[in-house]
């Protein structure tokens, strides 16, 4: 039996295929295809169901209904005709890390995001639920509502929040605040004196401060822990976090979007071997790196679009623009983007040289925040931490980028970034890259 994984109806949908054998087929974002940002709905086309198929959706819809109801919301219907299985909301999203995690022994998972039924934060122990948050209590409310306070868009731009808080200082007490119904955001007027860079210091001190509290429960359950849900996309939280544990695992896709596999695995309740986390789109084409380097080199700054596209909201070499952190491009990235000049970008670095350039914890998927030990302004942001890709020895597009870059210039990072403008998706198809080389002046290889 094949398993078809649906996560869709509220934001980023997304659609995860697990054929009998227990091996990932493909897994996908919506708005990499219709080119929606973070598109609430999968495309038909993408959704291929044949006799025998089981089909699985990431949340209990009867419950979430009942709470929609209850608060006087409005109603989302399936947008699919045909039977599904459903799950609960947060064991998707617990599922999805624990069985795709590197380890098994001694583990506790923790979920924390917006609302899906009712749960907000959750604390798992084998697969079962042992302590509980529901809604109107919310992290990941309070934090979305904070983003759209200080004029940016909730459910999308919660990282530019974060990217933001290192510019201000934590003076407001929002200690009242993170307690309360923040469903329908906080008005204009609240703190209206205060700078937007304060507000977002202050949430974000506030926010790690709940999260360590969550973390401390869950530390009396286990030493190794598996972490999900939309709040795990705050880096610098994680980083804080990280030493309370022997080890730790974030899946790579840990909002909604993820849950399209979550849902599948909490179905099977089977390990599911998760070494890499390209399972996209597949760009077949010859990887020049030769010409990549050169451009990178005398350009310096350049797309690639390659292999299978990332599922996950972290550009990782596949879908990525690069460029030479030997000279501060950071205007000149963020002017191709059309981003805020204050926005930091990530150093993806050769695995062996981190201790040399970095210290603190990093991995593999831009997790956490690392605190810089050189001089390259471009990937360092204004608190002096950058959030590291670590490029481990595994024949990656990116691995073989790097490795010939270092060979020219002596440097083993460079600055990565997603290869897309804000507010719109990741290049998908090698169209899509054709169109952004076009449409931006950027060579996309």
């Amino acid at each position: 039996m094949k398993f078809i994984g649906i996560s869709e109806g509220f934001h980023d949908a997304a659609i995860a295929v697990v054929d009998e054998y227990n091996q990932l087929q493909f897994a996908t974002q919506a708005e990499r295809y219709t080119r929606i940002k973070n598109d609430k709905w999968l495309p038909d086309n993408l959704v291929h169901k044949e006799k025998g198929d089981q089909v699985i959706y990431y949340e209990n819809t009867e419950f979430k209904k009942a709470r929609r109801e209850h608060y006087g919301q409005s109603r989302i219907e399936l947008k699919r005709e045909y039977d599904v299985k459903t799950i609960f909301h947060h064991e998707s999203h617990m599922a999805a890390g624990l069985y795709t995690a590197p380890f098994s022994d001694d583990v506790v998972c923790v979920v924390i995001d917006a609302v899906g039924e009712y749960d907000t934060a959750t604390i798992w122990k084998d697969g079962k639920k042992v302590w509980s948050k529901q809604y109107p209590w919310s992290l990941g409310m309070f934090y979305s509502s904070i983003t759209k306070r200080i004029g940016l868009k909730p459910n999308e731009d919660e990282y530019i929040t974060m990217g933001m808080a290192a510019y201000g200082d934590a003076e407001i007490d929002m200690s009242e605040e993170v307690h309360s119904d923040c469903s329908y955001g906080f008005p204009l007027t609240k703190w209206f004196w205060k700078h937007p860079y304060d507000i977002a210091a202050s949430a974000q001190y506030t926010i790690e401060v709940e999260i360590l509290k969550i973390m401390q429960e869950a530390r009396k359950y286990g030493s190794k822990l598996v972490y999900g849900g939309g709040v795990a996309l705050n880096c610098v939280a994680n980083s804080k976090i990280r030493p309370m544990f022997d080890d730790m695992w974030i899946f790579p896709n840990p909002g909604d979007a993820g849950s399209a596999l979550g849902c599948i695995l909490a179905h099977t309740k089977k390990k599911l071997h998760y070494p890499h986390t390209f399972w996209g789109e597949n760009i077949i084409r010859d990887l020049d790196v030769n010409k990549i380097v050169k451009k990178l080199v005398y350009k310096k700054v350049c797309g690639v679009a390659n292999g299978q596209a990332e599922f996950g909201p972290r550009a990782l070499g596949n879908r990525s623009l690069l460029a030479d952190v030997r000279t501060d491009v950071k205007d000149t990235v963020n002017e191709i983007k059309r981003r805020q000049k204050f926005r930091p970008f990530a150093p993806a670095i050769l695995e062996e040289f981190y201790d040399e350039y970095f210290e603190g914890y990093a991995n593999e998927y831009m997790q956490f925040v690392s605190k810089a030990k050189h001089d390259y302004t471009s990937v360092t942001h204004v608190d002096g931490t950058a959030r590291v890709q670590v490029v481990k020895n595994d024949g990656s597009n990116l691995r073989q980028i790097l490795e010939y870059y270092y060979e020219i210039t002596k440097v083993p990072m460079l600055l990565n970034t997603s290869l897309n403008i804000k507010g719109q998706p990741i290049v998908n198809t090698w169209e899509d890259a054709k169109q952004f080389e076009t449409k931006y002046g950027v060579d996309v290889l």
